[in-house]
């Protein structure tokens, strides 16, 4: 019995060795890689910038009539300046396929002084016109080209107002600056926008964004009546006015999601 003890005894320990060696020699499963996880751009945002603004505009004078007569033909003017911009919008992230995409929807008002040297040709007289303001609704929608950096086409509803223009003769010899008697009051103009634009998430601040857009405005034609100054009598005469505006903007976002934890994404 002892001797059966022993074998068995010597058996096992075999046995296990040759377990324990075998167990060994099996490969080790390698941890899943770690994917780092994607900002979410799902939520909302404040913005404020600056940027450069040109407008361009398109205008015949009319006898008032009846009937309405054109006395001139168009005649082209332009302005430029600054332009500071503030912004607030909310953005949704989703996936199609391999891609990130990004819709939003967004409001924003610009404070403008884009001024420019109006010459009207019937009367022979010129003034100073200014855009004064701006503002727009629209939405965008946008590739994640990387986590970090977003492009994007936008588009929308716009008006813009420039102010009264006060016209005085410029070319009537010998008399040069003489004021006229007659001014444009100020007009609102009601158009479309396209832009498109970048937005970089700054990695050293958390939910700060920089974002550059360039923006192309086209307004309807609008009919400016040229009034006396002090009694603001109708001479008659008035001038259509059609204007494109063109603006590139640099702005700082500060994004506030609400999105829930950040989505692992492909790139």
């Amino acid at each position: 019995m002892k001797k059966l003890a022993l074998a068995l005894a010597a058996t096992a320990a075999i046995g296990g060795q040759a377990m324990a060696a075998d167990m060994a020699a099996r490969p080790v499963k390698a941890p899943p890689p770690i994917v780092a996880p994607v900002a979410n751009w799902t939520g909302c945002y404040i913005s404020g910038g600056v940027g450069y603004s040109l407008w361009q505009q398109e205008n015949v004078t009319f006898f008032d009539g009846p009937p309405a007569t054109a006395v001139t033909g168009q005649w082209d003017v332009g302005g430029r300046g600054w332009t500071g911009r503030g912004q607030g919008g909310c953005d949704y992230q989703f996936g199609l396929g391999t891609w990130n995409v990004v819709v939003g929807l967004f409001g924003d008002y610009d404070w403008t002084d884009v001024t420019g040297r109006a010459s009207e040709p019937f009367f022979q007289a010129a003034g100073t016109e200014k855009q004064s303001s701006q503002w727009a609704i629209g939405g965008r929608i946008g590739w994640l080209a990387t986590p970090q950096l977003l492009t994007y086409f936008s588009g929308g509803y716009t008006e813009a107002h420039f102010d009264a223009v006060n016209p005085t003769f410029f070319n009537v010899a010998p008399v040069i600056g003489l004021n006229t008697g007659f001014y444009v009051p100020g007009q609102t103009y009601k158009g479309w926008f396209l832009g498109s634009g970048l937005e970089y998430a700054l990695g050293w601040a958390p939910g700060l964004y920089l974002k550059t857009e360039y923006r192309f405005s086209e307004f309807d034609v609008a009919n400016n009546q040229i009034l006396a100054v002090g009694t603001n009598t109708p001479l008659g005469f008035s001038v259509d006015s059609k204007k494109f505006i063109q603006n590139i903007t640099t702005s700082l976002v500060w994004k506030f999601n609400f999105g829930g934890a950040p989505l692992v994404a492909k790139y």
